[in-house]
């Protein structure tokens, strides 16, 4: 079958993989322990590879060829964009961490929203419906609470699918209740030109990737989201820019697509209510690097309504108004909110 040309899928795939072990020596470092050579086994299973690392006591952070990886002692998110099968990444991580380090697998979530291309994903990511059929047969049978929804929102073109499997349905460490704690995902279409052409390099620079990154940090506001955070970026060639900011146990991450007629962004934090962090603050800095004429908003947390009001009251006086509000509870990750918002003023194009 012949497709027709499409440009670089921005909208990233995510997955968080929850791990226990009994042996107290072993779970301090747990996954951190880890070779680089485990690692990139598993993101050659993916296709991709890593640019860029850096680690702080809590977590490893590493920017890949394709968004990003953060390793915690008993968790590891992956995060890819593009046509890279991340549900590959499963068998290899399971194996590793249970030969390697003796730690079992005791939850999965996979989230992500509606691709620009769909028809340029290659198998198991070409639809919602064989994405859920690969996880129910790769993942442990114990893993028995499971759950797959897709919350919609009023545009066709835009949901959010998520899909959760546990071995504990209410868990008193669940990774969510701890310390009020959420998990941001932010997606944004259609940004800005002028703000976009930030995220292109000039041919024949001569920089490096990470000296590139750098300097697209300070141009575009980037640094001034979390002035506390430990920022590893990288610019691509031509054009393109990811970077992972550590700020204690908690992260965030960033990634741009700036072509014309397809470009996104996203953003996406970790963090705690009970925290300095001001999340008031940080999504209207991200408003104003991107100025998307699409954004959405998915909140996971135990917190029920609290985050995601938070959230409609820091974006609406920016000019962009809610247009749609999906809500759904999923086994030992909380609520899930899904939120769209687009400018108040449409524009005329569209």
């Amino acid at each position: 079958m012949a497709f027709a040309f499409s440009g670089f899928e921005g909208f990233e795939k995510r997955l968080e993989l929850h791990f226990f072990g009994d042996d107290p020596t072993i779970l301090q470092l747990g996954l951190r322990k880890l070779s680089f050579d485990c690692i990139q086994q598993t993101l050659q299973a993916v296709q991709c590879t890593v640019v860029s690392a850096v680690g702080n006591s809590y977590l490893d952070a590493y920017v890949l060829s394709e968004s990003s990886l953060f390793v915690y002692p008993t968790k590891i998110i992956i995060k890819t964009c593009g046509t890279t099968q991340l549900l590959k990444s499963i068998t290899p991580l399971i194996f590793y961490a249970q030969t390697h380090l003796g730690l079992t697998l005791s939850l999965c979530r996979y989230t992500r929203g509606s691709f620009i291309f769909p028809l340029s994903q290659p198998f198991p990511h070409t639809s919602f419906e064989h994405e859920v059929t690969y996880l129910e047969t790769t993942l442990p049978s114990d893993l028995c609470f499971r759950k797959a929804s897709i919350m919609p929102s009023k545009s066709s073109s835009h949901s959010w699918h998520v899909f959760t499997a546990t071995n504990i349905p209410h868990h008193s460490h669940a990774p969510y209740s701890q310390n009020h704690a959420y998990t941001m995902e932010i997606c944004m279409t259609d940004l800005d030109p002028v703000l976009a052409r930030k995220f292109f390099r000039r041919p024949g620079d001569g920089k490096t990737g990470d000296s590139a990154g750098k300097e697209m940090t300070e141009l575009t506001g980037i640094g001034e989201i979390n002035s506390h955070a430990l920022v590893c970026d990288f610019a691509f060639d031509p054009c393109g820019y990811s970077m992972n900011g550590m700020d204690g146990e908690w992260y965030s991450t960033i990634h741009v697509t700036p072509e014309d007629g397809y470009s996104y962004a996203s953003f996406e934090c970790v963090g705690s209510m009970s925290d300095d962090v001001d999340i008031i603050h940080v999504l209207r800095k991200v408003v104003q690097i991107f100025r998307p004429g699409t954004m959405s908003v998915s909140t996971t947390s135990s917190l029920g309504s609290e985050v995601w009001r938070e959230v409609a009251g820091a974006v609406e006086p920016m000019g962009l108004k809610l247009r749609s509000c999906a809500m759904d509870q999923f086994p030992d990750s909380g609520s899930v909110v899904f939120q769209t918002f687009t400018p108040l003023r449409r524009k005329s194009a569209q």
